[in-house]
């Protein structure tokens, strides 16, 4: 009688969630765009992972997990969770990265979704875990997190519907909430665009122009962006009215930043997210008959344990968001059973903490590279995307994302010693490593690798409308002082 009681409650879960309409065909979609990003996401990768992390790379991971099999013998895996375990040499890393290129082709294709999905989790947290510095931004773990779920989503258990639901509730109202408790100013008196469209790391080329949109709209702006992140996420859980305003809402926030700036497939998959605000109905008309009746005839028929596994998943969500709140609150571990909890999801970025642009940049110092065979006559590395020259254009790179050239955003907002990396980066330009060189614009000692490297700081700064149509630079700089102080190769 229990185990009927339990099973009659988790196949009537799905309708106490209040779901009046189905889901077929937004699910079908949605995992349709889902490849399409994991694709992006591991081509993006495949370009740069051996300059990154490879054998000659800036990272070596050869070396990190030498060192953590040192210090976690017996528990390596649950630590630091990647197939590079098996073999870390460069064509292992392209190998993984082609690999997941491929589960994703398939994964658009509608073949074996199941499969394809779980080894694309299974690739990308190897890829993420893998890249350290490289890969430690919130896009990474939005993507295995909403990636995960759709594992669940190929049973066909609306619950997790309301899962993805929730997911971009808590990814909206975070990100408005830690600019609140952050305590910078720029967002509370309203002037935070007044800096973000020229000081965030890879501005687009209509950045330019919306820096110099009047302040009252600006302004307006970064109301409505706290307003869409603090309020409009309790619409989800609202009666449709609501759920399509605050998809609509949320979907014209990301196509603003999408227009003014340059974070891969981010905001394109927080757009993504917003389909399951809607139903059924909403694509009935947009997609052709034929392909309808092929979704629906391949639906699958959720069962108990669909549910069951489902509703079992939703409960280690709450659990793991209550417990970061309690962390946060308490300022201190909770009982060994929550802590695991949150490791572990943590550790397999399963159930992840957001929250983008909590503190606004005033400034823009950038790194500038610079070689030298005598110590007297210097030469300057381009990058592909990040300023250097004076008259580089903007330009958009989505959905790639350059990761050298992020990572010298946040270096340049600290010091060489609070960035180890950065070091032997400029190791590896002494050493003239091909990999790592693949990763700029152009190498200027194309004989051999130079004798000195230094890197100067500057902070840069768009110049006016008029400075640009005299002189077509988009840019002009003030000199900060030495960076990184000039080495040698011996």
């Amino acid at each position: 009688m229990f185990l009927q009681t339990i099973k009659q409650w988790f196949m009537a879960l799905p309708r106490k969630l209040q779901y009046d309409s189905t889901h077929d065909l937004v699910s079908w979609v949605f995992l349709r765009g889902l490849a399409l990003i994991y694709f992006s996401a591991f081509a993006s990768m495949a370009v740069q992972i051996q300059g990154l992390i490879g054998e000659n790379g800036i990272l070596p991971i050869q070396l990190k997990l030498t060192e953590l099999s040192w210090f976690f013998p017996g528990d390596k895996f649950s630590v630091f969770p990647t197939l590079f375990w098996l073999d870390a040499s460069d064509p292992a890393l392209t190998a993984v990265c082609l690999a997941g290129m491929a589960a994703s082709v398939v994964l658009l294709l509608a073949v074996f979704d199941r499969i394809a999905l779980i080894l694309c989790y299974c690739l990308y947290l190897s890829i993420t875990v893998a890249g350290q510095e490289f890969t430690a931004f919130q896009w990474d773990t939005f993507l295995l997190e909403a990636g995960f779920l759709a594992i669940f989503l190929t049973w066909g258990s609306e619950i997790i519907v309301f899962l993805y639901r929730f997911l971009i509730a808590r990814f909206m109202f975070m990100g408005g909430l830690v600019k609140l408790v952050s305590g910078d100013p720029s967002w509370l008196n309203l002037t935070a665009l007044s800096y973000h469209y020229q000081t965030q790391p890879l501005p687009s080329p209509l950045a330019y122009y919306a820096y110099y949109l009047p302040q009252w709209f600006n302004k307006f702006c970064v109301a409505g962006v706290l307003f869409i992140e603090i309020i409009v996420p309790f619409f989800v859980f609202l009666p449709r009215r609501f759920r399509l305003f605050a998809a609509w809402s949320f979907i014209i926030l990301q196509s603003g930043i999408i227009l003014t700036g340059n974070y891969n497939f981010f905001n394109l998959l927080t757009i993504l997210l917003c389909l399951f605000l809607f139903d059924d109905e909403d694509f009935e008309k947009r997609l052709p008959p034929k392909l309808i009746s092929a979704i629906r005839q391949k639906r699958p028929n959720p069962g108990f344990i669909a549910h069951a596994a489902a509703a079992t998943w939703m409960c280690v969500i709450f659990l793991t968001c209550a417990t970061y709140i309690w962390i946060y609150n308490v300022k201190q571990k909770p009982d060994a059973p929550f802590n695991s909890l949150a490791h572990i999801t943590s550790a397999f970025s399963v159930i992840n903490n957001y929250g983008p642009f909590a503190v606004m940049t005033k400034e823009r110092p950038e790194i500038i590279v610079q070689g030298s065979i005598n110590g007297r006559n210097w030469r300057t590395y381009q990058f592909k995307y990040k300023p250097v020259n004076l008259d580089k254009k903007l330009s958009w790179n989505i959905p790639h994302q350059p990761r050298l050239d992020w990572q010298m955003w946040f270096a340049a907002l600290d010091t060489p010693a609070q960035n180890p990396w950065f070091a032997k980066f400029m190791l590896k330009l002494l050493e003239g490593s091909p990999q790592v060189l693949s990763l700029l614009a152009d190498n200027p000692f194309p004989e051999n690798p130079p004798a000195y490297v230094r890197a100067l700081l500057y902070r840069y700064f768009y110049t006016t409308p008029e400075q640009r149509a005299a002189t077509g630079q988009i840019w002009q700089r003030e000199y900060l002082g030495v960076y990184y102080r000039p080495s040698d190769s011996h």
